[in-house]
């Protein structure tokens, strides 16, 4: 078993902490200062963005927002584009399914 207290580990703003890495899954833990943004992205796999600490905004290319703090969990399809706002400095536990998902460059490679 692993396991880790998100609300103690060291996460650098801008240098996201890639936790654990496997096919199954990868987990990363992300420090986002007020006022900064994951401006508009999408990942090929599932995600799941779980807001540890802090308050966020989450829009969507169609204009939807949804906004929380700590214990907020969304859910976006592979390839689905959001932007996720910081609102205050937030903590943020990134999961994305399967790992490498469909069309990741990584997949290309080999």
């Amino acid at each position: 078993m692993q396991s880790w207290d998100l609300s103690a580990l060291e996460v650098e703003p801008f240098q996201p902490a890639v936790l654990v890495s496997a096919g199954e899954g990868r987990a990363i833990a992300i420090q986002l200062p007020a006022g900064e943004a994951l401006d508009e992205h999408q990942v090929h796999e599932r995600a799941w963005l779980i807001v540890v600490s802090g308050h966020v905004q989450l829009l969507d290319p169609d204009g939807a927002t949804v906004s929380g703090g700590p214990g907020l969990l969304a859910e976006f399809d592979p390839n689905e584009r959001r932007e996720v706002r910081a609102t205050e400095d937030t903590r943020l536990l990134l999961i994305l399914a399967p790992w490498p998902g469909e069309g990741h460059p990584r997949l290309r490679e080999a």
